[in-house]
């Protein structure tokens, strides 16, 4: 495991979202085009990374919390399942499952929106506004082993910001996180 404490220099803030369509676990397909809440969550993740596993049940809750404010949250694992089995689709249903996921978890077999995006680390998060302009990038909060612990919310801090209609104080926090497992 290797851990990653950067952010994508791919996406600048106020970069229009790379639009993509992916496959989801729940037999749905995914088209960022057709999303229509006014503020859209893109988070890579995977089933593998502890750092991923550690924050799964934050974003559940603020999946939950922000959903009726007009928050979509879309889940996106580009990890080699080849090498990572763990990764794989048929495993990320079984996640999908015992999680009790409330949003898509998309598989990006290509890695295409991965690199598109300039996508890190996995947990990696991407935050964008009614016009699909890039507002967020990067982690979740500043304490991944322990939610008691957590001082600066980052990414909750964002959504609050956009979908009250005013800009996030902080556009960038270093995503951290085990590295996207490319091909």
């Amino acid at each position: 495991m290797v851990l990653i404490d950067s952010n994508s220099t791919v996406l600048a803030i106020g970069a229009g979202i790379p639009h993509f369509t992916l496959p989801s676990v729940d037999g749905l397909t995914i088209d960022t085009r057709l999303i229509k809440d006014p503020v859209l969550v893109v988070i890579f993740t995977c089933n593998h990374c502890p750092y991923a596993q550690a924050v799964e049940d934050r974003l559940i809750a603020l999946g939950n919390h922000f959903d009726e404010e007009g928050a979509q949250f879309v889940l996106v694992n580009s990890n080699d399942a080849t090498e990572y089995p763990d990764d794989s689709f048929d495993a990320m249903k079984v996640r999908y499952q015992e999680k009790g996921f409330p949003f898509p978890y998309c598989h990006d077999e290509s890695q295409e929106v991965a690199k598109s995006f300039g996508a890190l680390c996995t947990p990696h998060c991407f935050v964008f506004d009614e016009n699909r302009k890039l507002r967020y990038k990067g982690r979740v909060d500043d304490n991944w082993k322990n939610p008691a612990e957590v001082k600066e919310h980052s990414l909750r801090d964002a959504i609050d910001a956009l979908v009250k209609g005013e800009e996030p104080q902080v556009k960038e926090a270093n995503a951290i996180g085990c590295s996207i497992k490319w091909k």
